[in-house]
């Protein structure tokens, strides 16, 4: 199973949090960056469909796989303010 950390950071003159270097949009506060990457760490591991998906790589191909909807990441928020 996978795993995902979601960071709190200082960013664009606010706070977001990141995950493997994509910055999520900013917040105000520390506290609303916190409680969006709390959010979002715990609707990623709510099971969904299976699902055919497409997707497009850092060289420009595009890809087809069927994405089960149980196969979700164990998530967390790491927050070092």
């Amino acid at each position: 199973m996978s795993h995902v950390t979601y960071k709190i950071v200082e960013h664009d003159g606010g706070w977001a949090y990141t995950v493997d270097g994509v910055f999520s949009e900013s917040f105000p506060s520390h506290a609303k960056a916190l409680a969006a990457a709390r959010r979002a760490a715990t609707e990623q591991r709510v099971p969904g469909r299976t699902e055919a998906i497409e997707y497009e790589t850092a060289d420009g191909k595009w890809h087809s796989e069927t994405a089960s909807g149980g196969d979700r990441p164990e998530t967390d928020v790491e927050d070092m303010p």
